[in-house]
């Protein structure tokens, strides 16, 4: 064979050789890489509903008294809860079938848990409760509930036994005055206590009571503490809602006490110390129980162990040893070693009401329709 024949054989071979590898390369098709799928959009739960609690004031949140104290619970909640709830009140809702309307008005505009503040809002709200299933009614100082209704209660006789001690030790004329509300339980116990508290030091006391027949009416109670100033009472006790009882005092030269709230300002030359009343732990505690689905019907009574209860900003002249049975007494009643409704108690009549020894149970106190002895007069029907 030439060369020159090789020559051409060997070209062949490689043109050959390079047809085949162009032909196989362009055969393979080269698969496209797949684009990276979009991430999941976030779906953020939706955020539940505020829960919407409302207020019935049976006067102004400004009474400085009974209606300032529970608008403070109402303010405790909502820095306790923040967004979780939504708070409203009505305030001034009369106690009548006015109280009716406005509690079934609270609960047609969603308020899923409302609190009436005054012991004459019990009937309306028993009648409201059972068309509203879903919403829960709490009543202030009543003995009545039903499934979705329970109640709720301070105990105010604590308060006012404190008061007691302080005023047996500071009258100089042993006559002490009270302006009474409405002769229920509650208001009878209390100026019974008052009067134990102050017999407890000075056992020459006597005490004497004028009704107003209601809450908030300073007119009223500005008369009822100028009577009790005349007729020989130097020191005065309200179970009333305004400052007017202070502000008598203090103009007339006399001694007197804030009730619910610190009422100081009010009258600082008169005053000897202020019973007050901490609505905020139990609102907290209502309001928790409906956040969480805990709510049950029953009820409670509060009082100094649970922190309802105190006695403060005690005037600087009262006696340290006075000071001190007070500050006893609050530890006593805290830790439950001293009870003040512990026999033997006599009634107005003479005759024993508790025995001695014997402590006075919740339904004893709750059902007091008496005087007992040295307070003056006669309880009304």
């Amino acid at each position: 064979m030439t060369d020159l024949r090789k020559r051409s054989l060997i070209k062949v071979a490689a043109l050959s050789a390079l047809t085949s590898a162009v032909l196989i390369g362009c055969g393979k098709k080269e698969e496209a890489v797949p684009a990276p799928a979009p991430a999941p959009a976030v779906v953020e739960a939706p955020k539940p509903e505020p829960l919407k609690i409302a207020f019935a004031y049976v006067g102004p949140v400004g009474d400085g008294g009974w209606t300032f104290a529970h608008d403070n619970g109402r303010k405790a909640i909502e820095a306790e809860f923040g967004d979780k709830i939504v708070t409203s009140f009505v305030e001034n809702v009369p106690e009548s079938a006015d109280a009716e309307r406005v509690i079934r008005d609270l609960a047609g505009q969603g308020n899923k848990l409302i609190f009436g503040t005054t012991f004459g809002y019990m009937e309306p709200m028993l009648k409201v409760a059972p068309d509203f299933k879903d919403v829960k009614f709490e009543h202030a100082t009543g003995y009545k509930t039903a499934e979705n209704m329970r109640t709720y209660d301070s105990r105010t006789y604590e308060g006012a036994y404190m008061a007691g001690v302080i005023a047996g030790s500071m009258t100089k004329s042993n006559k002490l005055g009270v302006v009474a509300s409405i002769p229920i339980p509650e208001v009878i116990r209390n100026i019974n206590s008052f009067t134990m508290g102050a017999q407890s030091v000075n056992p020459k006391v006597t005490t004497s009571v004028v009704w107003v027949n209601g809450w908030f009416d300073p007119p009223k109670e500005t008369e009822a503490a100028t009577s009790l100033i005349n007729g020989g009472a130097d020191v005065l006790f309200q179970n009333t809602d305004s400052s007017a009882v202070l502000q008598t005092a203090e103009k007339l030269g006399k001694r007197a006490f804030g009730w619910d709230s610190d009422m100081t300002a009010y009258g600082p030359k008169a005053h000897l110390g202020s019973a007050i009343i901490n609505w905020a732990p139990y609102y907290i505690k209502a309001t928790k129980d409906a956040l969480e689905g805990t709510w049950t019907t029953g009820g409670v009574w509060w009082g100094v162990k649970e922190g309802a209860i105190d006695m403060v900003s005690v005037a600087e002249d009262v006696p340290a040893d006075t000071k001190a049975k007070v500050d006893m007494i609050r530890a006593g009643l805290k830790d439950g070693s001293f009870s003040i409704w512990k026999g033997p108690i006599v009634g107005q009549d003479g005759k024993e009401v508790l025995a001695k020894d014997v402590v006075a149970d919740d339904a004893f106190l709750g059902g007091v329709k008496f005087y007992v002895k040295g307070v003056e007069g006669k309880v009304p029907n």
